[in-house]
């Protein structure tokens, strides 16, 4: 029985639990054996593989945190052989440095099921044809809903991000029925297309969105300009990619996958879990996962869960869109943007700014903008208009090309950004969420 089937989303939740301890209890096993880090961590809490008998004991695990991947980049927190490793996604770290997953056969295929589930919660099977616009590459978003079409039979329309017209054109010519890509390029395809005047042409059914933070107003609006149906997705590279958690048709929360996934919420300060209900930070367990397991995997998103049984019938915990998240990493149009980032490339150009800097996310018709302030220094005034324009496309270069994301960037007059006593306002995020 394939795993995205109804039966699994709607097990009881005795049933889940039982499930998830005999997964939980292996899963630890084979890392305690494999991972190292791992091993230590356990070592220093003086814990052993046959101390976790279920579930009711996850709380005693170690945490594991983005750092980890980073110090053991790329491969050092694998569970399995090089040879067992199918395929390795990617995504950039506030170094640079990339932090690397790898999938062995058996993750591939659970990933596919994931993501399957999503499709089929939002109405579409083997009939569907599926527009994915999300980036195939070392990002996961394309490859995670590509699998997941070819998983319930539909087809798959690989066009990767990019070059609108023809995004539009393909929609159009190859009879998509669902849309996958971020909310924030759904929103600019339905703008274009309307301009256009070609909405009568689209035979557009669902749409499903993730990769970034947006509100329900902008779901009306691309369900207004698309003429589909809008439906949030999460993932995260670290734990699979999209597909870890869904919204079905009651569109009351996100169901997260729990036979594959253990969800938890904790206070971010102290660690300790929180009661049901109650709102903090999202950690994760991969209790199936074979290439690259984590264990109580700190996501820093803050939000909450609601273990009710949905009136879709499933009984797969539903988790609330997240919040904001407990570090400085900010979401601008899909992309994982952090201020340290952006501090080492001022911090490279050298004469004509000063340290002084300040970054502004707003949101205007829908879109992210994102404008990064930074006071120049009193000689560099004094050059004029060329000598300011010359710098500030220096700047906003260098940090397209660390970001993968082009800012405006703004060299304002010297004193000019507000000081502070204590720690510096770095980032002003305008964003509102609903």
């Amino acid at each position: 029985m394939a795993m995205w089937q109804h039966e699994i989303e709607t097990m009881p939740r005795e049933e889940l639990n039982k499930l998830q301890s005999e997964r939980l209890i292996w899963q630890v096993k084979r890392m305690y054996e494999n991972v190292e880090l791992f091993r230590r961590r356990m070592d220093e809490k003086g814990l052993k593989p046959e101390d976790i008998k279920g579930v009711e004991d996850l709380h005693k695990l170690p945490f594991s945190y983005k750092q980890d991947l980073r110090d053991y980049y790329p491969y050092g927190l694998f569970a399995v052989p090089m040879s067992d490793i199918r395929r390795v996604h990617a995504s950039s770290g506030t170094t640079g440095k990339q932090i690397v997953v790898g999938y062995t056969d058996n993750d591939l295929e659970a990933w596919a099921d994931c993501f399957a589930r999503m499709l089929i919660a939002t109405g579409n099977d083997a009939n569907s044809f599926v527009q994915v616009s999300y980036g195939l590459g070392l990002f996961t978003g394309g490859f995670g809903a590509h699998d997941g079409a070819v998983r319930i039979g539909a087809t798959a329309i690989p066009i990767s991000a990019g070059n609108t017209q023809r995004q539009i054109q393909t929609m159009i010519d190859f009879g998509a029925t669902v849309l996958c890509c971020t909310p924030s390029y759904a929103m600019y395809l339905g703008e274009t297309i309307e301009e256009m005047g070609l909405k009568d042409k689209l035979k557009l059914k669902a749409g499903i969105f993730g990769a970034e933070p947006w509100t329900e107003e902008m779901r009306a609006q691309i369900e207004d300009k698309l003429g589909l149906k809008a439906y949030d997705i999460y993932g995260l590279s670290e734990i699979m990619g999209p597909g870890v958690s869904y919204e079905c048709e009651c569109q009351a929360g996100m169901h997260v996958c729990e036979d594959h996934f253990i969800p938890e919420i904790i206070d971010p300060d102290t660690g300790e879990v929180l009661p049901e209900g109650a709102q903090g930070e999202l950690v994760f367990t991969t209790i199936t996962k074979e290439g690259f397991p984590l264990i109580r995997y700190r996501t820093r998103d803050i939000c909450s869960l609601n273990y009710e049984v949905c009136e879709c019938g499933r009984t797969h915990v539903r988790m609330n869109k997240p919040q904001g998240r407990t570090d400085d990493m900010l979401i601008i149009r899909g992309v994982n943007v952090f201020p340290s980032q952006i501090e080492e490339v001022l911090l490279k150009v050298g004469g004509g700014i000063t340290p002084n800097y300040q970054i502004v996310v707003d949101r205007e018709n829908n879109t992210d903008t994102f404008r990064v302030d930074v006071e120049m220094t009193e000689e560099l005034l004094s050059d004029g208009v060329k000598g300011i324009e010359k710098v500030e496309k220096q700047i906003t270069e260098s940090l397209r090309s660390t970001l993968g994301i082009g800012p405006k960037v703004c060299l304002v007059n010297p004193k000019s950004i507000t000081r502070s006593e204590g720690k510096a306002k770095r980032v002003i995020d305008n964003r509102k969420l609903k």
